[in-house]
């Protein structure tokens, strides 16, 4: 099978404020998406990396990528206003191909490592649709719609989405077609898809990491140097 590391890098980084997308912005000197790309790069169970990216910004990643070296680096795509249309553009772009595994990044999460990298690859050479997650150690509360506890779900069973998630695009595809074809289909993240309309499809949950954060907010840079000094 051939693994295929899909970098999410079309935000526009409005929570950060900045005046650059947050994955351009940098974090001991290099920037947050060049760190996310450079960990796939060096995994030897990633064939190649594809990078989506808002239009605007194509020529940066470009520029980054050049600069790096990254030779893994074999497409650079435009994404669209939703997470979804970022990864409805990868899976056009190999939804002709056989055999591959599509492995979606958020170009903003810098730390994931290798270990999580080779669980997630473990799973899907077993044939597994696989998600990255770790326990929640915070109760949950579900509220109603005039903002006042429902319920109190037992956090055994609760656990905090981190990426990649990852799956053949045989299977991605299919759940994309049946969301498309669905005058309700509203835009989440693409386990949420899969999980809606293909609901014999299990999702298997490989251990994250307290480290692979997502850079959201200014305080979370200053969180990034950190971890990396």
């Amino acid at each position: 099978m051939k693994n295929v590391a899909v970098i999410l890098a079309g935000g526009t980084g409005k929570r950060m404020g900045a005046y650059l997308p947050k994955q351009f912005l940098k974090i001991a000197g290099k920037s947050i998406i060049e760190h996310s790309i450079a960990i796939f790069e060096k995994h030897t169970g990633i064939s190649e990396i594809c990078v989506v990216i808002h239009s605007n910004f194509v020529s940066d990643v470009e520029r980054i990528v050049g600069k790096a070296g990254f030779v893994k680096v074999n497409k650079i795509l435009c994404g669209g206003k939703e997470r979804s249309d970022s990864s409805l553009a990868a899976i056009s772009a190999y939804e002709k191909e056989q055999d591959v595994n599509l492995i979606f990044h958020d170009a903003v999460r810098p730390f994931v490592n290798q270990r999580i990298i080779d669980d997630v690859i473990a799973g899907l050479s077993e044939g597994k649709s696989v998600a990255v997650a770790i326990p929640s150690t915070d109760t949950i509360f579900k509220l109603d719609s005039t903002k006042c506890i429902e319920s109190v779900p037992p956090r055994d069973f609760l656990y905090r989405a981190q990426t990649p998630q990852a799956f053949s695009c045989e299977t991605i595809k299919k759940a994309y077609d049946l969301a498309l074809a669905d005058p309700n289909f509203k835009a989440s993240d693409d386990c949420g898809v899969v999980l809606r309309y293909l609901p014999n499809e299990a999702i298997h949950i490989v251990d994250g990491d307290e480290k692979n954060i997502k850079i959201t907010f200014e305080q979370d840079l200053a969180k990034g140097e950190d971890m990396i000094a």
